[in-house]
């Protein structure tokens, strides 16, 4: 049972071959921020509810939102030119008073645009807010409505999407969950760490008093009308657990002097 004041956690694991999460784009050129927007984790959660692109979104936009970086990955540049096959000059944006798109001047017979995405990137996702809605959300992520992207529609998430909800704060949600990068990643980690059972993460985290400003929170996702306004975050770094198990060897007496001993490394 709910109660209206009684806040909860969702737990999205962002996770897939390619991702893209951009916040500005000019023309020909749509980049990517080295990790999700609130705009994109917006949109997820209003696809998996079957909102259109007109519905209000002013519960979802007070959501409380926290990233952690569990695995940055690396960027990728998809380049490409566009030309017509029968040689004629490309259209330009402009219509003339018949509402027919004007070809370019001066003509203009290849059109070159870039797309960046992150490739090998997971990242953990906390959204805050009541109980009853995160619940709703929840069910949602199980069973979207719509497709769901990782900010863009060429990029599905892989599974599992949902590790479900957590009490207490966003931020202690984050510090508890285990480590969700790829098992690779994970057990390269371990050779050159002895397994630890604890890693430091990069996370964001809304805060008022942050001294970054986004301009990523969405007022409409209308065709022709998509808005945004700003929220504050603060960039920091959550110890959480590897879920590796400790290699007993790097904590072996061998009858040397040890002089990380006293610091129980």
């Amino acid at each position: 049972m709910t109660t209206p004041d009684r806040t909860s956690v969702l737990l999205l694991r962002l996770a897939g071959p390619l991702q893209s999460w951009g916040d500005r784009s000019a023309f020909n050129r749509r980049e990517t921020r080295p990790e999700p927007t609130k705009s994109g984790v917006v949109g997820l959660l209003a696809a998996a509810a079957g909102r259109p692109r007109h519905a209000a979104l002013d519960d979802l936009a007070g959501l409380g939102l926290g990233i952690r970086i569990d695995q940055p990955g690396s960027i990728l540049r998809d380049y490409h030119t566009v030309s017509d096959y029968r040689g004629q000059p490309l259209l330009s944006a402009a219509v003339n008073a018949k509402r027919q798109q004007k070809p370019t001047s001066p003509a203009k017979h290849t059109h070159i645009t870039q797309r960046f995405y992150l490739q090998d990137a997971v990242f953990l996702a906390a959204v805050e807010g009541p109980e009853g809605l995160i619940t709703t959300l929840e069910h949602a992520v199980r069973h979207p409505v719509f497709p769901l992207a990782l900010g863009r529609r060429s990029c599905p998430p892989t599974q599992p999407l949902s590790l479900g909800q957590r009490t207490g704060s966003l931020e202690d949600a984050l510090r508890a969950e285990p480590w969700q990068a790829t098992p690779t990643v994970r057990k390269r980690w371990g050779g050159q760490h002895g397994n630890a059972t604890h890693i430091d993460l990069p996370a964001t985290l809304e805060d008022p008093a942050g001294n970054e400003v986004r301009d990523d929170v969405p007022v409409s996702f209308a065709p022709g009308g998509r808005t945004f306004t700003t929220r504050r975050t603060r960039h920091t770094y959550l110890q959480a657990p590897t879920g590796l198990t400790p290699d007993p060897a790097r904590h072996q007496n061998t009858g040397g002097h040890d002089p990380f001993a006293l610091l129980g490394w």
